[in-house]
């Protein structure tokens, strides 16, 4: 028996949108802090957030070609096989060069043949999967890893057992009422008054900014101040009547700790890593799903919506009119949202980062103790 030890070196793979590229830099930074030698190596697309995201957080980053799985019969069917060997032996020449001892992956193009490189190297394969409808990277993943984590309990894959999601340090051991004064200095909103925080995520939503944007009077008057964080390039100018409460509309923020350090309210996307952001901090929430793809967004909400820690409303019917009949009221009533940020908290897992990264060093000392 070889004595055990901490990893030396590891390969993490998940890339293209933010929710793979968040939580795989939350575990990056979960493991740095307790192996501070360790190698973390990152497997990415050129075409994805992950080439900026990766090398400017620190780690080193090694590019496998994009092999998207085509639906139909097409040309890109017939060349898939040799497009997916040189995706797996790219993958392969990253486990290889990196001396990674386990492959952690968090679905998407890239995790395909980070699985397939890491099975013929019997490396050992730790999953990820971020939403509540597994891939279909980590559905064929997970019958060859020796651990699977889910974000959602309702999540099925085989041999899963629920974390919640890694998130960034900041958010996870944020203290919302330690640092709410802070925080409102930080974006010149005023200590007397309830906050709203609105957010469609770094690319905005547009939906939910023309929305806000008709009501941006009627909210001032009513005395409930705003952060309403646009998306690059789609800020707008606002006017509020004299003695109104704030509204500040900023296009992007890079202290998404201290927006929601000053929020009491919030009106947001149902992405998976937000509505996980949100439970973790212990903030209500009137989660707008995008409405496209297979519902995943509505998903995404459904366990905490259920539990009372927010309301659920559908793209088509978060209207200027809404407003004024449920939101206006809702933000007024601190005994209602005191209820619902203590729901939402009850399910928030601040510790996912740690969860996961305890489940890459069990894998670790299992291969070295064989």
């Amino acid at each position: 028996m070889i004595p055990l030890s901490s990893p030396t070196s590891v390969l993490l793979a998940g890339g293209g949108s933010a929710g793979h590229v968040s939580p795989l830099l939350a575990l990056a930074d979960a493991l740095r802090r307790r192996h501070p030698d360790l190698r973390v190596t990152a497997l990415g697309t050129k075409e994805g957030l992950e080439a900026r995201l990766v090398p400017a957080r620190g780690y080193d980053l090694r590019f496998v070609p994009k092999v998207p799985l085509p639906r139909r019969p097409s040309l890109d069917l017939l060349r898939l096989p040799g497009r997916l060997k040189a995706a797996v032996d790219a993958a392969g020449a990253a486990i290889d060069e990196s001396g990674a001892e386990v492959v952690v992956g968090f679905g998407g193009y890239v995790s395909t043949p980070a699985y397939l490189a890491a099975r013929r190297r019997r490396v050992p394969i730790v999953i990820h999967e971020q939403n509540t409808t597994a891939g279909l990277a980590n559905r064929l993943g997970s019958r060859w890893a020796t651990a699977v984590a889910t974000t959602f309990a309702s999540t099925s894959l085989r041999g899963a057992r629920r974390i919640g999601m890694p998130l960034r340090h900041e958010v996870a051991t944020l203290d919302r009422a330690a640092r709410r004064d802070e925080a409102l200095a930080h974006f010149g909103l005023e200590p007397s008054r309830p906050t709203l925080l609105v957010t469609g995520g770094s690319l905005g939503a547009q939906r939910l900014n023309d929305t806000l944007r008709a009501r941006v009077e009627a909210l001032s008057r009513a005395g409930v101040q705003v952060l309403h964080v646009t998306g690059l390039g789609k800020e707008f100018p606002v006017e509020t009547p004299a003695g109104g409460a704030p509204y500040v509309v900023v296009p992007y923020a890079d202290r998404m700790e201290l927006a929601y350090a000053a929020s009491d309210l919030v009106v947001a996307r149902a992405g998976a890593n937000t509505v996980c952001e949100l439970t973790a901090v212990g903030l209500p929430a009137v989660y707008v799903p995008l409405p496209v793809g297979n519902g995943e967004q509505r998903l995404n909400a459904s366990e905490v919506v259920a539990a009372g820690g927010g309301l659920l409303v559908d793209d088509a019917a978060f209207t200027p009119d809404w407003v004024d009949a449920q939101l206006l009221p809702l933000a007024a009533d601190t005994a209602r949202l005191g209820a619902m940020a203590a729901a939402a908290r009850a399910l928030g897992e601040p510790a996912a980062d740690e969860a996961l990264a305890d489940l890459v060093d069990e894998a670790a000392r299992g291969r070295k103790s064989l």
